[in-house]
């Protein structure tokens, strides 16, 4: 629950007062107005269907009841709608957003005492420090540019958000020291701990499925993707090489490494031949099939799981993004840390926060019977720089939403809603029935299929993703039915494609 506090003022080094969000604020008229957190996790809550799988593990491995773990995912995904907005209002005074608890409470962190009541009105945490995140990115950048091997032991550096600093491992501190005077830091932004890691790629592995590389090294599938009418899958770069071949888990040929790219970083992806159909989903093995609705960044201290066919499926968190780790190959640099365990066989494979993809299994170090590190590469670096679509909700995303059994077009502006093809809705039989939503470039558009129960229109389906376009399906009975467009923030003309039974 959010609580109230007041705020006080005072530096203390680095770490400094911590304020509790005010859920509301004064609306003309005197009445309490949601904050814009509160308002964003009402709208999680309202088509929150956490797969039973993503609960169960996460109630395992985090060691919290069924009902945190549904109001975590909730809170995390309320967190990554708001972050983006809360990062561009304080601009240079921003100084990180992560969420934290057992139900993943949010914080703001600001170098700026007077924008701490621009963070509680958004609703969430704020916390006053010293250092910016863009100070500290920076720091982490010179570090990059030192090549680590000659000093040592330094398995992984990255920006530590709760500290306010960059945090340097080390099987030898002096080696680090060493390390960090190399990059002429100031070493106030600089914190040296002692590790035991020894992350290295995880060759012989599988993420979600396996796949099999040249003559049978073996690796997983990482996410499902398209360019263009091209299917295939995003995976690790110390996977294969560009131009190795590839077989599935059932030995039939499958595709081609089309690019990859390790030490440095560790991203691929591989076209896939017609017997292959990409689809949206994880592999969860014994918790079943996850669905992936999308790509949004989770907050650092999210939750957030992997699947791997040595270890399963096994869930952590998220503790740290932009981290560089050393490889007896080389350092390879914008990795995402997590606490989630790993072992040879599980490289390569998908890491998904609720159901948004976040990554790739690049390596990491310790097993999954005493506990361990791991990294993975962020799947959208790996979209952008081939091109690639992520495959959403089990089916192809939207490529202008053509293809539909019907289309409709309508405007909004920013916060209003509009219903197609009518208020009043249409009559679909039982069966699949398929929606797209393409709206307009730099907004963030969702669309929520509602059922008519009654006189209630009840959310059953949707696409959140803070994205313009969106694309999904909804299996169900027969009735009647209307899609609900949301313009969550900027304006502009929209197509809706609707396939009904």
């Amino acid at each position: 629950m959010l609580r109230r506090s007041a705020v006080t003022a005072g530096f203390a080094l680095a770490l400094t007062l911590v304020a509790t969000p005010a859920t509301a604020h004064a609306a003309p008229g005197g009445d309490p107005a949601p904050s814009a957190f509160a308002t964003a996790r009402a709208q999680a809550a309202a088509v929150a269907q956490p797969a039973p799988a993503m609960i169960d593990a996460l109630k395992r491995d985090l060691g919290i009841t069924g009902e945190q773990a549904t109001a975590r995912l909730i809170n995390e995904a309320a967190a990554a709608k708001v972050e983006p907005a809360l990062r561009g209002q304080l601009g240079k005074d921003f100084a990180g957003a992560w969420v934290t608890g057992p139900t993943s409470e949010f914080v703001v962190a600001t170098t700026d005492s007077t924008k701490i009541t621009s963070i509680l009105r958004a609703g969430a945490e704020a916390k006053l420090v010293k250092h910016s995140l863009a100070t500290l990115e920076a720091a982490r950048e010179r570090l990059d540019a030192v090549t680590a091997a000659p000093y040592g032991t330094v398995p992984s550096w990255y920006v530590d958000l709760r500290s306010n600093s960059v945090v340097v491992l080390a099987g030898d501190p002096a080696a680090a020291e060493a390390f960090v005077d190399a990059a002429g830091l100031d070493r106030a932004l600089v914190r040296v701990e002692a590790s035991t890691e020894q992350p290295r790629p995880l060759y012989d592995v599988r993420g979600g499925d396996a796949y099999y590389i040249g003559s049978g090294s073996r690796c997983s599938v990482g996410f499902s993707v398209t360019r263009g009418t091209q299917g295939g899958f995003a995976t690790a770069g110390h996977c294969g090489t560009t131009g190795a071949s590839t077989k599935g888990s059932n030995q039939v040929a499958q595709g081609t490494f089309q690019g990859s790219s390790f030490p440095g970083n560790d991203y691929a992806w591989v076209a896939v031949n017609s017997n292959w159909t990409p689809v949206g989903v994880v592999n969860g093995y014994s918790n079943g099939i996850v669905q992936v609705g999308g790509s949004a960044d989770a907050a650092v201290g999210s939750s957030v799981c992997r699947a791997g066919s040595t270890t399963g499926w096994h869930c952590g968190t998220i503790q740290a993004r932009n981290a560089s780790v050393t490889y007896p190959e080389g350092t390879i640099t914008g990795l995402g840390r997590t606490s989630v365990c790993a072992e040879p066989g599980d490289s390569g494979g998908s890491y998904i926060s609720g159901s948004q993809a976040q990554g790739v299994t690049s390596g990491g170090s310790g097993n999954c019977s005493s506990g361990g590190t791991t990294y993975f590469q962020p799947i959208n670096e790996i979209l952008q720089v081939y091109g690639l679509t992520l495959v959403t909700g089990g089916g192809n995303p939207p490529t202008g939403c053509t293809g539909y059994q019907n289309t409709y077009n309508g405007s909004l502006t920013s916060n209003q809603n509009g219903y197609q093809p009518s208020s009043t809705g249409y009559t679909a039989g039982a069966g699949v029935q398929r929606i797209c939503l393409d709206g307009p470039n730099g907004t963030d558009y969702d669309a929520y299929l509602q059922k008519l129960s009654g006189s209630t229109w009840t959310d059953v389906a949707s696409g959140t993703t803070p994205n313009p376009d969106e694309a999904f399906t909804y299996n169900g009975t027969a009735g009647t039915y209307r899609v609900r467009v949301h313009a969550y923030s900027g304006s502009g003309s929209y197509t809706l494609g609707l396939t009904r039974p």
